[in-house]
């Protein structure tokens, strides 16, 4: 295998990537309601109780390899420098986990015959997952760092729309439940393991006599440190579910939880994740090159774009979130409503902080950004601790958006003064003022309109037009930024 592609470009890379995230938006997408409509709550909880155990253990299984593979990959042709370094930075620490999994599975198997205490099948099917998903990640972490984005972008693709066929095609042959959308889920990760199998068979050598564990040691120094960083970013993500299910004892209250949540995910994929993939690279090389003023300078030219989008998104999501969940998910599902309305508003307005606070990871303060994480993790488990006995779901929800806003404040907080960039005061008015109106707007389209598909549709709709009417009309920077984009697509009139 060759050190790089060093023919293709940034931007090219850049554009794969964005395409591998759309995609698995879109698969979210199309799977969400047909999920959402043939499980109940309480299988819907089994399924995404038992998936995000899966996603800690395998935060906790890589050892944090796919960081080290990243960091120090050899990028020129010496092929005896690769398979040392596959050896000591992939097929060890993959060894290393393989073990460890091993000794779990009969330590898990060992109580359940002595206790007699069985877990959910679904459980031993997250088990076997583990093992494929940290070597499907650690493999394709080897085509990331050897910049061979398009078969990243088509293994990304064509794995994520197999797992949404499989696992919907389980559902719709077999039974409704959530036995059967793993079992799709399972055997998509068996087709997408089996194909990274075969790749690494072929590139990815390993040599006994180039066997180093001081060289397995010098990664994992680097890589260890980083578990943490991604496992409390995960258990951020997982801790809610985790405690409704102890604390209330019952899957239906995970079930409607993960409906609202796992589409308010979407959201957050769609506005923070894919834009700070855009953003981070741009704004390391501008502030080793031009300093502080040029990362400054950047934000204020995203920020005005983003607070028009961020907040017009969370009033449309405060709106009609609860007839977005009755329109895909059906009504029984309506209690799901309020928890995407509440999280995906909080997801909806978090970029702004975010990116106002950016330059932590500017100064390499990595330990901040970890305390920082791991105080967030507190807050929420606190709330969870006094709020879920009191608001049952809800409770969960208010202690997730808090804990989630006190995080980007405390970035805000913590940065240096010179990377610190809000929005403008003209910007928030202008974008206030289109909500204040579209407010008015909805509250009169609530008496012509009937809840569901048809408010969805038709008062978002409406509220969006107006709104972004009322924004082109008061800032001339967007109307200028509007024309740019026409012209680029040879819809506008060129000067």
């Amino acid at each position: 295998m060759r050190g790089t592609t060093a023919t293709v470009g940034i931007g090219r890379h850049y554009l794969r990537y964005s395409l591998g995230n759309v995609s698995t938006i879109l698969a979210g997408l199309v799977s969400f309601p047909l999920m959402t409509r043939m499980l109940d709550n309480t299988q819907y909880g089994i399924l995404g109780y038992y998936d995000n155990w899966m996603l800690l253990a395998v935060a906790i299984a890589k050892f944090g390899a796919q960081h080290s593979l990243l960091r120090f990959y050899p990028h020129d042709d010496d092929a005896g420098d690769r398979a040392a370094f596959f050896t000591n930075f992939f097929y060890l620490p993959l060894a290393c986990s393989l073990l460890l999994w091993l000794v779990l599975l009969v330590v898990m198997a060992t109580v359940d015959r002595l206790t007699g205490a069985h877990q959910n099948l679904v459980f031993w099917m997250a088990m076997f997952a583990v093992p494929m998903s940290s070597f499907s990640s650690l493999a394709e972490t080897i085509l990331r760092a050897s910049e061979q984005s398009r078969t990243v972008l088509v293994t990304r693709v064509i794995g994520r729309w197999l797992e949404v066929g499989l696992m919907v095609g389980a559902v719709v042959l077999l039974s409704h439940s959530a036995i059967a959308a793993y079992g799709g889920k399972l055997a998509a990760a068996i087709l997408v393991t089996a194909w990274y199998v075969a790749w690494v068979r072929r590139h990815v050598r390993f040599m006994r006599s180039h066997v180093s564990l001081a060289r397995m040691r010098e990664g994992m120094r680097y890589g260890l440190p980083m578990v943490a960083n991604e496992v409390v970013a995960v258990a951020i993500v997982v801790v809610d579910r985790l405690m409704l299910k102890g604390m209330l004892g019952e899957f239906a209250a995970v079930g409607i939880y993960s409906v609202g949540a796992s589409l308010a995910m979407q959201l957050n994929t769609f506005m923070n994740t894919s834009v700070f993939e855009a953003l981070i690279p741009t704004a390391n090389r501008l502030f080793q090159t031009e300093g502080a003023d040029a990362v400054r300078a950047l934000k204020q030219r995203v920020l005005l774009p983003m607070a028009y989008c961020g907040i017009g998104v969370a009033m449309l999501l405060g709106l009609f979130g609860t007839d977005a969940i009755m329109a895909l998910s059906g009504k029984t599902k309506i209690a799901s409503g309020p928890v995407f309305s509440i999280l995906g508003m909080v997801f909806a307005l978090y970029p702004l902080l975010a990116l106002s606070g950016f330059g932590l990871l500017l100064e390499k303060r990595t330990h901040k950004i970890l305390m920082l994480m791991v105080a967030s993790l507190a807050i929420n488990i606190a709330l969870n601790l006094l709020w879920i006995p009191r608001f049952n779901v809800m409770g969960s929800v208010y202690a997730s958006a808090i804990s989630t806003l006190v995080l980007g404040l405390a970035h805000c907080i913590f940065v240096r003064r010179d990377l610190l960039q809000f929005p403008s005061f003209a910007t928030l008015v202008r974008a206030l003022s289109g909500v204040a109106a579209c407010f008015a707007l909805a509250w009169w389209l609530a008496g012509v309109l009937t809840p569901g598909w048809m408010r969805f549709l038709f008062g978002s709709g409406a509220c969006a037009v107006f709104y972004v009417a009322i924004v082109l009309a008061l800032d001339a920077r967007m109307r200028g930024l509007l024309l740019q984009l026409l012209q680029r697509f040879g819809l506008g009139a060129r000067p």
